[in-house]
Protein backbone atom coordinates (compact mmCIF):
# COMPACT_ATOMS: atom_id res chain seq x y z
CA UNK A 1 0.00 0.00 0.00
CA UNK A 2 2.86 2.50 0.82
CA UNK A 3 4.44 1.45 -2.22
CA UNK A 4 1.26 2.36 -4.33
CA UNK A 5 0.56 5.54 -2.56
CA UNK A 6 4.60 6.28 -2.93
CA UNK A 7 4.08 5.87 -6.96
CA UNK A 8 0.98 7.82 -7.41
CA UNK A 9 3.14 10.74 -5.72
CA UNK A 10 5.44 10.45 -7.95
CA UNK A 11 3.04 10.60 -10.81
CA UNK A 12 1.25 13.85 -9.70
CA UNK A 13 4.57 15.61 -8.68
CA UNK A 14 6.41 14.30 -11.92
CA UNK A 15 3.75 12.89 -13.99
CA UNK A 16 1.01 15.57 -14.49
CA UNK A 17 3.56 18.28 -15.33
CA UNK A 18 5.03 15.82 -18.07
CA UNK A 19 1.33 15.34 -19.04
CA UNK A 20 0.64 19.30 -19.17
CA UNK A 21 3.92 20.04 -20.88
CA UNK A 22 3.58 17.66 -23.77
CA UNK A 23 -0.16 18.23 -24.16
CA UNK A 24 -0.03 22.15 -24.58
CA UNK A 25 3.28 21.94 -27.29
CA UNK A 26 1.56 19.63 -29.24
CA UNK A 27 -1.62 21.76 -29.32
CA UNK A 28 1.13 24.86 -29.87
CA UNK A 29 2.99 23.16 -32.64
CA UNK A 30 -0.17 21.47 -34.22
CA UNK A 31 -1.51 25.48 -35.14
CA UNK A 32 2.22 25.86 -36.10
CA UNK A 33 3.55 25.50 -39.78
CA UNK A 34 6.99 24.20 -39.32
CA UNK A 35 8.82 25.24 -42.18
CA UNK A 36 6.92 28.32 -42.35
CA UNK A 37 8.34 28.92 -38.42
CA UNK A 38 12.07 28.17 -39.74
CA UNK A 39 11.53 30.01 -42.62
CA UNK A 40 10.47 33.21 -40.41
CA UNK A 41 13.14 32.81 -37.95
CA UNK A 42 15.67 32.40 -40.80
CA UNK A 43 14.90 35.43 -42.89
CA UNK A 44 13.38 37.83 -39.80
CA UNK A 45 15.73 37.14 -36.88
CA UNK A 46 18.51 39.22 -35.38
CA UNK A 47 20.05 36.82 -32.97
CA UNK A 48 22.32 39.45 -32.12
CA UNK A 49 19.32 41.10 -30.04
CA UNK A 50 18.70 37.45 -28.53
CA UNK A 51 22.33 37.35 -27.35
CA UNK A 52 22.02 40.61 -25.12
CA UNK A 53 18.83 38.82 -23.79
CA UNK A 54 20.31 35.58 -22.60
CA UNK A 55 22.88 37.74 -21.01
CA UNK A 56 20.31 40.29 -19.35
CA UNK A 57 19.11 36.72 -18.66
CA UNK A 58 22.33 35.76 -16.46
CA UNK A 59 22.03 38.65 -14.41
CA UNK A 60 18.69 38.11 -13.20
CA UNK A 61 20.00 34.49 -11.61
CA UNK A 62 22.74 36.77 -10.37
CA UNK A 63 20.55 39.31 -8.22
CA UNK A 64 18.28 36.05 -7.16
CA UNK A 65 21.14 34.49 -5.97
CA UNK A 66 22.30 37.87 -3.94
CA UNK A 67 18.85 38.59 -2.83
CA UNK A 68 18.75 34.58 -1.01
CA UNK A 69 22.14 35.07 0.38
CA UNK A 70 20.78 38.48 2.02
CA UNK A 71 17.89 36.24 3.57
CA UNK A 72 20.18 33.37 4.67
CA UNK A 73 22.55 35.81 6.60
CA UNK A 74 19.51 37.03 8.37
CA UNK A 75 18.78 33.38 9.15
CA UNK A 76 22.55 32.63 10.19
CA UNK A 77 23.34 30.84 7.11
CA UNK A 78 26.60 31.92 5.90
CA UNK A 79 27.39 30.75 2.03
CA UNK A 80 29.60 31.92 -0.60
CA UNK A 81 28.29 33.90 -3.41
CA UNK A 82 29.28 31.78 -5.82
CA UNK A 83 27.74 28.75 -4.44
CA UNK A 84 24.49 30.51 -4.57
CA UNK A 85 24.32 31.95 -8.03
CA UNK A 86 25.63 27.78 -8.93
CA UNK A 87 22.14 26.82 -6.74
CA UNK A 88 19.95 29.41 -8.79
CA UNK A 89 21.53 27.54 -12.20
CA UNK A 90 21.02 24.19 -10.93
CA UNK A 91 17.02 24.76 -10.09
CA UNK A 92 16.29 25.78 -13.42
CA UNK A 93 18.15 23.23 -15.00
CA UNK A 94 16.27 20.52 -12.55
CA UNK A 95 12.96 22.36 -13.25
CA UNK A 96 13.28 21.80 -16.71
CA UNK A 97 13.11 17.87 -16.04
CA UNK A 98 11.16 17.57 -12.70
CA UNK A 99 8.81 20.32 -11.97
CA UNK A 100 9.38 22.74 -8.52
CA UNK A 101 11.96 19.53 -7.39
CA UNK A 102 14.70 22.02 -8.60
CA UNK A 103 13.67 24.24 -5.07
CA UNK A 104 13.98 21.17 -3.14
CA UNK A 105 17.49 20.34 -4.95
CA UNK A 106 19.25 23.78 -3.98
CA UNK A 107 17.61 24.03 -0.58
CA UNK A 108 19.15 20.59 0.36
CA UNK A 109 22.49 21.47 -1.06
CA UNK A 110 23.17 24.53 0.22
CA UNK A 111 22.60 23.08 3.55
CA UNK A 112 24.54 20.14 3.37
CA UNK A 113 27.15 22.50 1.85
CA UNK A 114 26.99 25.25 4.68
CA UNK A 115 26.09 22.05 7.50
CA UNK A 116 22.86 24.50 8.22
CA UNK A 117 19.85 23.19 8.90
CA UNK A 118 17.67 22.26 5.95
CA UNK A 119 13.91 23.94 7.68
CA UNK A 120 16.31 26.78 7.80
CA UNK A 121 17.71 26.96 4.16
CA UNK A 122 13.89 25.95 3.30
CA UNK A 123 12.00 28.58 5.39
CA UNK A 124 14.54 31.08 3.14
CA UNK A 125 13.75 29.66 -0.11
CA UNK A 126 9.91 29.59 0.44
CA UNK A 127 10.08 33.72 1.51
CA UNK A 128 12.38 34.04 -2.03
CA UNK A 129 9.36 32.57 -3.91
CA UNK A 130 6.21 34.18 -2.10
CA UNK A 131 8.09 37.58 -2.86
CA UNK A 132 8.00 36.85 -6.43
CA UNK A 133 4.31 35.66 -5.82
CA UNK A 134 3.79 38.96 -4.62
CA UNK A 135 5.91 41.21 -7.41
CA UNK A 136 3.52 38.95 -9.76
CA UNK A 137 0.56 39.87 -8.20
CA UNK A 138 1.46 43.52 -8.03
CA UNK A 139 3.09 43.92 -11.71
CA UNK A 140 -0.31 42.14 -12.89
CA UNK A 141 -2.62 44.84 -11.06
CA UNK A 142 -0.57 47.89 -12.55
CA UNK A 143 -0.62 46.12 -15.96
CA UNK A 144 -4.12 45.71 -15.79
CA UNK A 145 -4.56 49.64 -14.77
CA UNK A 146 -2.36 50.68 -17.95
CA UNK A 147 -3.02 48.17 -20.29
CA UNK A 148 -7.34 48.08 -19.49
CA UNK A 149 -7.85 49.87 -23.27
CA UNK A 150 -6.26 47.34 -24.95
CA UNK A 151 -7.77 44.49 -22.82
CA UNK A 152 -11.22 46.15 -23.52
CA UNK A 153 -10.86 46.68 -27.24
CA UNK A 154 -9.59 42.99 -27.60
CA UNK A 155 -12.87 42.00 -25.60
CA UNK A 156 -14.84 43.97 -27.53
CA UNK A 157 -13.52 42.61 -30.78
CA UNK A 158 -14.58 39.13 -29.52
CA UNK A 159 -18.16 39.68 -27.84
CA UNK A 160 -18.71 35.65 -27.25
CA UNK A 161 -15.64 36.02 -25.19
CA UNK A 162 -16.41 39.38 -23.63
CA UNK A 163 -19.87 38.38 -22.70
CA UNK A 164 -18.64 35.37 -20.99
CA UNK A 165 -15.97 37.02 -19.39
CA UNK A 166 -18.60 39.49 -18.28
CA UNK A 167 -21.00 36.85 -17.11
CA UNK A 168 -18.42 35.51 -15.24
CA UNK A 169 -17.16 38.65 -13.30
CA UNK A 170 -20.81 40.21 -12.17
CA UNK A 171 -22.03 36.77 -11.65
CA UNK A 172 -23.75 36.29 -7.86
CA UNK A 173 -22.97 33.03 -7.91
CA UNK A 174 -19.20 33.47 -8.33
CA UNK A 175 -18.73 35.76 -5.11
CA UNK A 176 -21.41 33.64 -3.15
CA UNK A 177 -18.95 30.32 -3.86
CA UNK A 178 -15.90 32.47 -2.78
CA UNK A 179 -17.54 33.60 0.11
CA UNK A 180 -19.06 30.30 1.23
CA UNK A 181 -15.59 28.45 0.41
CA UNK A 182 -13.89 30.84 2.43
CA UNK A 183 -16.26 30.48 5.27
CA UNK A 184 -16.04 26.61 5.42
CA UNK A 185 -12.57 26.76 5.18
CA UNK A 186 -12.78 28.47 8.60
CA UNK A 187 -15.24 26.54 9.95
CA UNK A 188 -13.13 23.06 9.06
CA UNK A 189 -10.25 24.83 10.48
CA UNK A 190 -12.06 26.07 14.07
CA UNK A 191 -14.26 22.94 14.63
CA UNK A 192 -11.35 20.30 13.83
CA UNK A 193 -8.45 22.44 15.15
CA UNK A 194 -6.88 19.70 17.04
CA UNK A 195 -7.37 17.05 13.90
CA UNK A 196 -3.54 16.01 13.13
CA UNK A 197 -3.89 17.24 9.30
CA UNK A 198 -5.25 20.68 10.33
CA UNK A 199 -2.41 20.66 13.15
CA UNK A 200 0.12 20.01 10.29
CA UNK A 201 -1.78 22.45 7.61
CA UNK A 202 -1.47 25.10 10.57
CA UNK A 203 2.26 24.48 11.05
CA UNK A 204 2.97 24.75 7.24
CA UNK A 205 1.13 27.95 6.96
CA UNK A 206 3.04 29.41 10.56
CA UNK A 207 6.45 28.32 8.48
CA UNK A 208 5.72 29.95 5.65
CA UNK A 209 4.94 32.99 6.98
CA UNK A 210 7.98 33.05 9.69
CA UNK A 211 10.02 32.64 6.52
CA UNK A 212 8.45 35.70 4.60
CA UNK A 213 8.46 37.79 8.13
CA UNK A 214 12.59 37.49 7.90
CA UNK A 215 12.17 39.93 5.45
CA UNK A 216 10.63 42.67 7.60
CA UNK A 217 13.46 42.02 10.56
CA UNK A 218 16.52 41.49 8.62
CA UNK A 219 19.17 43.40 7.74
CA UNK A 220 19.83 44.91 4.44
CA UNK A 221 16.13 45.01 3.41
CA UNK A 222 16.46 48.49 1.18
CA UNK A 223 19.70 46.25 -1.11
CA UNK A 224 16.80 43.17 -0.84
CA UNK A 225 14.46 46.04 -2.44
CA UNK A 226 17.02 46.63 -4.87
CA UNK A 227 18.16 43.30 -5.87
CA UNK A 228 13.97 42.43 -6.36
CA UNK A 229 13.43 45.47 -8.34
CA UNK A 230 17.03 44.30 -10.14
CA UNK A 231 15.74 40.54 -10.64
CA UNK A 232 12.47 41.57 -12.32
CA UNK A 233 13.82 44.42 -14.05
CA UNK A 234 16.30 41.91 -15.90
CA UNK A 235 13.38 39.66 -16.05
CA UNK A 236 11.20 41.86 -17.86
CA UNK A 237 13.82 43.64 -20.02
CA UNK A 238 15.05 40.10 -21.38
CA UNK A 239 12.03 40.16 -22.85
CA UNK A 240 11.76 43.64 -24.50
CA UNK A 241 14.83 43.23 -26.01
CA UNK A 242 13.36 40.44 -27.16
CA UNK A 243 11.23 42.03 -29.31
CA UNK A 244 13.73 43.58 -31.20
CA UNK A 245 15.06 40.71 -32.34
CA UNK A 246 11.69 40.31 -35.19
CA UNK A 247 10.57 43.19 -37.58
CA UNK A 248 6.81 42.68 -36.59
CA UNK A 249 7.71 42.67 -33.27
CA UNK A 250 9.43 45.81 -32.74
CA UNK A 251 6.95 47.20 -34.93
CA UNK A 252 4.62 46.23 -32.11
CA UNK A 253 6.57 48.25 -29.82
CA UNK A 254 7.39 51.59 -31.74
CA UNK A 255 3.46 51.90 -32.05
CA UNK A 256 2.15 50.88 -28.68
CA UNK A 257 5.38 51.09 -26.82
CA UNK A 258 6.10 49.60 -23.66
CA UNK A 259 2.84 48.51 -22.48
CA UNK A 260 2.76 46.17 -25.25
CA UNK A 261 5.39 44.10 -24.08
CA UNK A 262 4.59 44.53 -20.26
CA UNK A 263 1.62 42.96 -20.75
CA UNK A 264 3.12 39.90 -22.88
CA UNK A 265 5.72 39.99 -19.66
CA UNK A 266 2.65 39.31 -17.06
CA UNK A 267 0.60 37.05 -19.25
CA UNK A 268 3.58 34.96 -19.45
CA UNK A 269 4.94 35.38 -15.23
CA UNK A 270 1.63 34.06 -14.54
CA UNK A 271 2.14 30.79 -17.14
CA UNK A 272 5.15 30.13 -14.99
CA UNK A 273 2.30 29.53 -11.73
CA UNK A 274 1.12 25.98 -14.27
CA UNK A 275 2.72 22.93 -13.42
CA UNK A 276 5.22 22.66 -16.66
CA UNK A 277 8.18 21.53 -17.46
CA UNK A 278 10.39 24.97 -17.08
CA UNK A 279 7.31 26.86 -17.92
CA UNK A 280 7.34 24.97 -21.38
CA UNK A 281 4.50 25.42 -23.35
CA UNK A 282 2.59 27.58 -21.07
CA UNK A 283 4.98 30.55 -21.96
CA UNK A 284 4.39 30.67 -25.56
CA UNK A 285 0.63 30.02 -25.12
CA UNK A 286 0.83 33.28 -23.11
CA UNK A 287 3.26 35.40 -25.54
CA UNK A 288 1.09 34.05 -28.55
CA UNK A 289 -2.22 35.43 -26.62
CA UNK A 290 -0.41 38.76 -25.82
CA UNK A 291 0.78 39.38 -29.43
CA UNK A 292 -2.61 38.68 -30.30
CA UNK A 293 -4.19 41.44 -28.38
CA UNK A 294 -2.46 44.32 -30.71
CA UNK A 295 -3.43 44.54 -34.32
CA UNK A 296 -0.30 44.37 -36.34
CA UNK A 297 -0.47 43.23 -40.03
CA UNK A 298 1.37 40.42 -40.57
CA UNK A 299 1.84 39.23 -36.98
CA UNK A 300 0.31 36.20 -37.45
CA UNK A 301 -0.18 32.95 -35.40
CA UNK A 302 2.56 31.58 -37.10
CA UNK A 303 4.39 34.51 -36.41
CA UNK A 304 3.81 35.29 -32.94
CA UNK A 305 4.74 31.36 -32.07
CA UNK A 306 7.99 31.27 -33.93
CA UNK A 307 9.08 34.38 -31.38
CA UNK A 308 7.77 32.26 -28.73
CA UNK A 309 9.25 29.23 -29.87
CA UNK A 310 13.08 30.91 -30.62
CA UNK A 311 13.09 33.05 -27.79
CA UNK A 312 11.76 30.23 -25.11
CA UNK A 313 14.47 27.44 -27.20
CA UNK A 314 17.20 29.87 -26.76
CA UNK A 315 16.65 30.38 -23.02
CA UNK A 316 16.04 26.56 -22.42
CA UNK A 317 19.26 25.97 -24.27
CA UNK A 318 20.97 28.78 -22.01
CA UNK A 319 19.80 26.92 -19.07
CA UNK A 320 20.85 23.72 -20.13
CA UNK A 321 24.48 24.68 -20.72
CA UNK A 322 24.03 26.21 -17.08
CA UNK A 323 22.89 23.11 -15.37
CA UNK A 324 26.08 21.14 -17.14
CA UNK A 325 28.41 23.84 -15.86
CA UNK A 326 26.78 23.48 -12.69
CA UNK A 327 26.80 20.35 -11.63
CA UNK A 328 30.45 19.50 -13.08
CA UNK A 329 31.46 22.64 -10.49
CA UNK A 330 29.86 20.90 -7.75
CA UNK A 331 31.54 17.23 -8.35
CA UNK A 332 34.42 18.92 -8.31
CA UNK A 333 33.69 20.93 -5.23
CA UNK A 334 32.95 17.78 -3.40
CA UNK A 335 36.25 15.81 -3.70
CA UNK A 336 37.54 19.74 -1.92
CA UNK A 337 34.33 20.25 0.42
CA UNK A 338 34.02 18.31 3.38
CA UNK A 339 29.91 17.28 3.33
CA UNK A 340 28.12 16.36 5.96
CA UNK A 341 24.45 15.38 6.52
CA UNK A 342 22.09 18.28 7.88
CA UNK A 343 20.54 17.74 11.04
CA UNK A 344 16.80 19.57 11.80
CA UNK A 345 16.59 22.81 13.40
Amino acid sequence: MKERSKWISYMVKYGVPLVITVGLCYLLFTGIDFDEMITIIKRDCNFTFIGIALIVSLFSHVFRALRWDIQLRALGVEAPKWVLVLSIFGTYAVNLVFPRLGEFWRTGWVAQRQRAPFTTVFGSMVADRLADTLTVLLLTAFTFVVASGQLMDYLSQNTELYDKVIGIVTSPYLWLGIAAAAGLTWWLLARYRDNKLVVKLREIVKGLWEGFAVIATMKGKGRWLLLTVALWGCYFFQLYIAFYAFPLTAELLDKYGIVAPLVCFVLSSISMGVPSNGGIGPWQWSIIFGLSLYPIAGLTQNYAGSFANLVMGCQTLLLIVLGVITFAVISIDKRNHKYIKTTEA
